[in-house]
């Protein structure tokens, strides 16, 4: 009858040396050439310790409905005409205040003391206040006018805003015309995914042109810059603090050089990348300078320190996957230089213990 190998196991072979011989050396150097070396390529090669990673998230960013506008005039007049959602800011402009229509913007507090003046210099005899007709002598303190459209826009449905609609139209005389264009627009910026990273930032919008212009159309992204990582981890609020001043009554603090200086000065702020201006031309005499902006708030790459754990889980992965090539090596080695007795051993046959335990107890 034919016979088959149904099972095989290796039969293990030892080899008995003294500590202090030369087979217990080459060990000793085999084991600290198996396991260093791959540390050090490791390491050598770069990129072993982690020190910044990055992962994407979405940010939470709403308008907080806070504008700084300078409107530059043409040559023939010159000068400028200024306005802002800050009391004390307006105030200083003098009679360069003008006060533009835009949405969800309180600016009740600058018709109160200033607003006969508007009257004077439009004669616009009433302002669509909260969807109704109103003569403008009827506005109170407290009182808002709303054009609804300015509007922040969920596209996706997933609870974070997508962007920013943003309208508002400057009045103008006939012999006033606009060639430049200062804008800034604030913005609350949240992140969750590692640590909670809550600042303001605002959109610095800047567009100037030889011809006098009717309107403005902006098509932009928020995006993030960062000068250094974020925390992997906790709270950060250092940056959680308004951008404008807006209850300093000095001029200085409502100057567009300090307020972009002391911004940029951030390691972490936002800036309107790609806004591609349009600038139309044509303006009848009585019509306002419209700005009209889309801001979207896209998907961000978020740069991050990791944390400990995760810098190890990093190593290691290097490590190991060095150390299989070393010890596959080194194995090989140390069984060529024991099997061809290059250093004097004793060689034994390994007993199982099982015999053992069965000669123990005869």
């Amino acid at each position: 009858m034919a016979l088959y190998e149904l099972y095989s196991h290796p039969a293990e072979r030892g080899y008995r040396a003294g500590l202090c011989s030369k087979a217990a050396v080459f060990l000793l150097l085999a084991a600290v050439l198996t396991y260093i070396p791959p540390l050090l390529v490791a390491f050598r090669s770069h990129g072993f310790w982690l020190k910044r990673s990055s992962y994407e998230e979405q940010p939470t960013v709403r308008f907080q409905h806070q504008v700084l506008l300078v409107a530059l005039l043409g040559s023939e007049r010159g000068g400028f005409l200024a306005w802002s959602t800050f009391p004390a800011f307006n105030r200083l402009q003098g009679d360069h205040l003008r006060v533009p229509l835009v949405s969800n913007i309180a600016v009740s507090k600058i018709l109160n003391w200033n607003g006969s003046c508007w009257l004077k210099l439009f004669n616009r005899e009433c302002l669509k206040l909260r969807n109704r007709e109103v003569p403008i002598q009827m506005l109170k303190h407290g009182d808002t006018f709303l054009n609804n459209e300015t509007r922040e826009e969920d596209r996706n449905q997933d609870g974070k805003m997508d962007m920013l609609h943003f309208k508002l139209e400057l009045p103008l005389q006939s012999t006033e015309h606009v060639v430049a264009v200062q804008l800034i627009l604030t913005f609350s910026y949240q992140l969750h995914r590692m640590s909670t990273f809550v600042m303001q930032s605002m959109a610095f919008l800047q567009s100037s042109f030889a011809v006098p212009g009717s309107q403005l159309y902006v098509n932009g992204d928020l995006r993030l810059q960062q000068k250094q990582p974020l925390n992997y981890g906790g709270l950060d609020v250092r940056y959680n603090v308004s951008v404008i001043n807006g209850t300093s009554p000095f001029a200085c603090d409502y100057d567009l050089t300090h307020i972009v200086a002391a911004y940029q000065a951030r390691n972490v702020t936002t800036v309107l990348t790609d806004p591609n201006p349009i600038w139309l031309v044509g303006r009848a005499a009585e019509a306002p300078f419209v700005i009209n902006a889309v801001i979207r708030y896209p998907v961000e790459v978020i740069s991050y320190l990791p944390g400990f754990w995760e810098m190890i889980k990093f190593a290691w992965i290097q490590y190991v996957s060095i150390l299989l090539i070393f010890l596959w090596v080194f194995e090989r080695i140390k069984r060529f230089v024991f099997q061809n007795q290059v250093v004097t051993t004793v060689p034994v046959t390994a007993v199982p213990q099982r015999e053992l335990y069965k000669e123990h107890l005869s």
